[in-house]
């Protein structure tokens, strides 16, 4: 079978014994995780667990050293983000990453140009292509996240939570599939908050599939399907994250994070 063909019909994203080293120290340690379309799906632990570079090796920023990555049921562990994202997997970081010489419409438009052509995802309602695809790709992200009234500012304006913001309007302008988010509330006001998550529960309603790394406890097991424990690299525990929040091994990790 030739890399990167379909070994499948598993829907969203899978890790399938995912390993990733540095020197003689293992980050992660031997993972598996789904993230199914239509759920939230949280990934906890402490600092030091893993959760970021777990994160690298899913968006293609680091390969794994052992393990398979499927989108899809399409094999895409050799894959590099780029590629991954023209696949319909889509990202944010722990520390925003956005143009800052660019205005917040500008950035969103570079998260619409990243569709690929002919491609109908459904999750925004969007054009398949077209004179004006990307045009409307971006005033519907910026009107998702409540950033139309900063359309024309800068990016390197705009206070930390409204840039997470950016940075997820700039994500969903893509129409993925997949969606990462690294720490997404960090910086969020509880307004910001309340609202990220409604938007959350509404792209999952739709299909979207998301995998959330969160230090909130409370907001976890408000908003998530299911929560994976991470470790010194490995799974600890996972299943409904109301239950997992609530095992007496989890409570102890949860102060030390």
């Amino acid at each position: 079978m030739t890399e990167g063909a379909t070994t499948g019909t598993a829907a969203g994203l899978s890790a399938h014994g995912l390993v990733r080293r540095f020197g003689g120290a293992t980050a992660v340690d031997g993972v598996d995780l789904t993230v199914p379309p239509g759920r939230i799906t949280a990934l906890v632990g402490p600092n030091g667990a893993g959760k970021s570079t777990l994160f690298d090796c899913l968006g293609g920023a680091t390969r794994a050293d052992g393990g398979r990555v499927r989108l899809d049921g399409r094999d895409i562990t050799r894959l590099p983000d780029h590629a991954r994202a023209r696949l319909g997997l889509a990202r944010t970081f722990q520390q925003p990453a956005v143009f800052p010489g660019l205005t917040v419409g500008e950035n969103v438009r570079v998260g619409a140009e990243q569709r690929a052509p002919g491609t109908v995802r459904g999750l925004l309602g969007l054009p398949a292509a077209g004179r004006g695809a990307a045009r409307t790709a971006t005033t519907r992200a910026l009107r998702l996240l409540g950033l139309e009234g900063v359309r024309d500012r800068p990016a390197a304006d705009l206070p930390t939570g409204a840039l997470r913001l950016l940075e997820l309007a700039r994500a969903l302008a893509a129409d993925p599939r997949v969606l990462l988010l690294d720490e997404p509330t960090a910086g969020l006001d509880t307004e910001q908050t309340d609202h990220l998550a409604a938007v959350l529960r509404a792209l999952a309603a739709e299909g979207l599939a998301v995998l959330l790394v969160e230090h909130d406890a409370e907001l976890v097991a408000e908003l998530a399907d299911t929560a994976y424990v991470l470790a010194a690299g490995k799974v600890l525990l996972s299943g409904p994250a109301r239950t997992v929040l609530a095992d007496e091994r989890v409570a102890g990790l949860w102060g030390a994070r």
